[in-house]
């Protein structure tokens, strides 16, 4: 391309690149689309477009290109804004999913530094959501809207259904509400200065001027009441109009009501009786109530925000396991690498070790072990041969084999976990909702005092009526605006994740506390959980005439040459006792049967009964032994030695050594539990037996695992689900409270809302302690906010006039306000001194 074709194009090139011209001299080329580089000369599709060919590395991406050329032509360097050439650019990376060109090297080494200062959707907002997305609320789930905007029922942003883009930008609500939090924090610390000054022997006021002060006020409160609080009042007054009153609606009254008594109290004093009047004559004013009611609220708001938008990641994770291209083989038997959304039912795709599955099929040719214990849970990869089914986002471990793809897209087993993950996540209910419900008596009930107290100041009190009926409905809604509600959740919560973190054990959101002090039945997995999720060698048993050494020796040794993951536990438990292995020649591995060859002069075998079989060898004089330990979970292996029955040795996946110590704690707390796991009948039982747990569901695959949670919910049991694999998480997002142990898979981990670092099962039953102190810090929390609220609006509205000639100033009403949050802070620091 020359320089006319430059300007022709509106493209700033850079000097570092190569021209097009140049680029049919060079070795590679870069695909436009996905930014592989392509090799020009090796037949993949190209494509010329307006007098210059393109190179692209798969027939998915040239399609693309052709739709939309325009669209790949050119990128923003994400760093100092040039137009770079995709084909050219020399400089090229992928983050998180997205794919940045640079113009220079020295822009792409400043955006590797700190990624997150340059990236697109962080300058440009989040990305808009797909057409047709439908958003509902997390408080209430029944309510769903074509459109965004708030919940009806509790004021809450409505959030996108369906699963979240892996691209997704910043929730724009947590970073709305964090910025109005700054400013009204920052505007709400010198209001509280001037305004508590007197009370605290600070003399501000005295030294500025009363009259000063006051305008100083009105100055810095307009803008938090005016802008910041906006999300407050409009939530309000939609509270208003869907007759459903709850806390946005005491919050919308309080403030506006302080802060338009404080406005008329500063610009037109001499509306109020002189009684009322403070040091020199004026009017005491109430901006600061207004202001620091608007910040603490923020507080609550933003804590919760960051804790629902982690809620989209453990879909996000997921989806992550999928690989994002295939190989796929054409009918003259050419391989081409395609993008996974471009695989259609019928494709032949070659699978190479270390690569993922990329779609749910069947081996066609080949043969090879495939780990999938993201679906099952199960930590021993399993021998695929032709015809076996694969699994979408499972690793193949050893070998390469050639797979027919069956189920794509939305129909992967993959897809159907992200789908119920999904599903499960929005059915939660915060545990918000209890204050909401209190709120809707609560709230009528306040403002119907503060009219009350009007009408009756105005009909019956002294001169200036009307004035003292003012005062008195300000004072009522002032003391009864519910900054303590708004804190008596989030400060116990924040102190209750540092108590817990100390002790290992990590909680997503206030949801799950609430919820595991309630819990009656716990779902368990077996591997990892139980287990400790990778099998050992447990018992070496010889013949008579050989010893335990030469046994293992011989057997070790033989299974050095094997690929199979019991021949790692068998190699490893001979290294553990020392035990020096020995050559072998003439290996030979019999698929699902077992391997034989020649160690130490010596003809030896080992395998299972079918081997044994094959070999013409009765393992009967060993039946009642190995009967027995397979009864325990064990997986037995025979071994010949120069065609004799030898002995025979024994692997399983050990149980954890905190596990039986755990499981009687958790009984004596009055949970029953329940072990599901996708492990055979014998190996479950026997596990089970071992440690008394009360019901056991084996061969469960993902979807079992969430049916039998439902089938609980449908018979009225609070659920606790525990586990550690990609399997587990659907079952962990369905519970009403799920656990990962910390040792498992991300997915897990992200899913539930307890996570226990340190694997340990006895973590369970400190996070139930911790579960119940803070639901009952809680309860208490609420109680004094409620409490002080109870009390004060009788007084507020004057009750204590006629007895004692006592009426509470806004300004007490303030205090005492201030007092609710002081004493839910100090009762929520108490969680600190809690033992679990």
């Amino acid at each position: 391309m020359n320089t006319q074709d430059h300007h022709h194009h509106g493209i700033s090139n850079c000097s570092s690149h190569q021209s097009l011209d140049n680029l049919g001299k060079a070795a590679v080329a870069r695909d436009p689309v996905c930014g592989m580089t392509v090799d020009p000369h090796a037949g993949k599709p190209s494509l010329n477009y307006q007098g210059h060919t393109y190179h692209f590395c798969s027939d998915g991406c040239r399609e693309k290109f052709e739709a939309t050329p325009n669209d790949y032509l050119t990128a923003k360097d994400p760093v100092c804004g040039m137009s770079v050439e995709r084909t050219t650019a020399q400089h090229f990376l992928k983050h998180d999913g997205d794919k940045f060109y640079f113009c220079s090297a020295r822009c792409k080494a400043k955006f590797e530094a700190d990624p997150e200062i340059y990236r697109q959707e962080k300058r440009q907002g989040p990305k808009p959501m797909p057409k047709g997305t439908q958003y509902t609320c997390p408080m209430h789930p029944e309510v769903v809207s074509d459109h965004p905007g708030d919940c009806p029922k509790c004021g809450m942003a409505l959030e996108p259904m369906g699963i979240p883009p892996a691209e997704g930008g910043p929730n724009p609500e947590l970073a709305d509400f964090t910025r109005r939090l700054w400013i009204s924090a920052a505007l709400a610390i010198p209001l509280l200065v001037l305004g508590m000054g007197p009370m605290i022997g600070l003399p501000l006021r005295d030294a500025i001027g009363e009259p000063l002060v006051s305008f100083t006020e009105l100055l810095l409160a307009t803008p938090v009441v005016l802008w910041a609080a906006l999300p407050f009042f409009r939530r309000a007054w939609n509270s208003l109009l869907n007759r459903s009153p709850n806390m946005w609606t005491l919050i919308g009254l309080g403030v506006g009501t302080a802060y338009v008594y404080s406005v008329v109290a500063t610009l037109a004093p001499g509306l109020f009786p002189m009684s009322f009047r403070g040091h020199g004559e004026t009017v005491p004013v109430y901006f600061e109530a207004a202001a620091v009611i608007v910040a603490l609220v923020f507080v609550g708001q933003v804590l919760e925000l960051k804790a629902r938008e982690r809620t989209g990641s453990a879909i996000r994770a997921l989806l992550d396991l999928a690989p994002k291209t295939a190989r796929r083989l054409s009918a003259d038997g050419s391989e081409t690498d395609i993008e996974v959304d471009d695989i259609a039912s019928g494709d032949r795709l070659r699978v190479r070790p270390g690569e993922r599955v990329p779609v749910d099929g069947s081996v066609s040719e080949g043969q090879s072990t495939v780990d999938e214990s993201m679906i099952t849970g199960e930590p021993l990869p399993v021998e695929k041969t032709k015809g076996d089914a694969v699994t979408g986002g499972t690793i193949n471990r050893h070998g390469t084999f050639v797979m027919t793809a069956e189920r794509v897209g939305a129909e992967t087993m993959l897809s159907r976990i992200v789908d119920m993950v999904a599903k499960a996540q929005r059915s939660r209910a915060p545990i918000q909702g209890a204050v909401d419900r209190v709120s809707a008596i609560f709230v009528p009930a306040v403002v119907v005092t503060a009219i009350v107290a009007f009408l009756v100041w105005a009909i019956f009190g002294p001169e200036p009526s009307m004035a003292h009926g003012l005062l008195a409905a300000v004072a009522v809604l002032i003391i009864a605006c519910p900054c303590a509600l708004g804190l008596a959740t989030p400060m116990s919560i924040m102190i209750a994740t540092g108590r817990g973190a100390q002790e290992g054990v990590l909680v997503k959101d206030a949801e799950a506390l609430e919820r595991f002090s309630k819990v009656d039945t716990l779902i368990v997995d077996k591997t990892g959980t139980l287990t400790e999720g990778k099998p050992r060698l447990t018992d070496v048993v010889p013949m008579d005439a050989i010893s335990e050494e030469r046994l293992l020796l011989l057997a070790a040794s033989l299974e050095r040459g094997s690929e199979h993951p019991l021949a790692e536990a068998i190699i490893a438990g001979a290294q553990e006792r020392n035990v020096k292995l020995v050559d072998v020649t003439g290996f030979e591995a019999v698929t699902g049967k077992g391997v034989k060859g020649h160690a130490d002069k010596t003809a030896v075998a080992l395998g299972n009964a079918a081997m044994m079989s094959d070999l013409g060898i009765d393992p009967g004089p060993l039946a009642e032994k190995t009967r027995a330990l397979r009864d325990e979970g064990k997986t037995v292996m025979f071994v010949t030695i120069d065609g004799s029955l030898a002995g025979f040795v024994a692997v399983a996946d050990r149980i954890k050594a905190t596990t039986a110590e755990a499981i009687g704690a958790l009984h004596e707390s009055g949970l029953r539990i329940i072990m599901a796991t996708g492990d055979n009948e014998r190996t479950a039982s026997a596990v089970a037996k071992s440690l008394g747990i009360d019901e056991v569901r084996a061969d469960v695959l993902p979807e079992g695992k969430k049916a039998l949670i439902d089938e609980l919910h449908a018979k009225g049991a609070v659920v606790a689900m525990a586990g550690d694999g990609v399997n587990d998480a659907p079952a962990l997002a369905a519970a009403d409270v799920g656990i990962a142990m910390g040792t498992g898979a991300d997915v897990a981990m992200e899913s539930a809302g307890i996570t226990l670092v340190k694997g340990d099962l006895n973590g369970i039953v400190r996070a139930r302690r911790l579960a119940e102190a803070t639901m009952r810090n809680i309860r208490q929390n609420l109680g004094f906010a409620f409490g002080y609220n109870a009390l004060g609006v009788p007084v507020a509205a004057g009750l204590l006039y006629p007895v004692f000639g006592l009426l509470l100033s806004p300004m007490i009403a303030a205090a005492a306000m201030s007092l609710s949050s002081v004493s839910v802070i100090g009762n929520a620091l108490r969680l600190r001194l809690q033992k679990l």
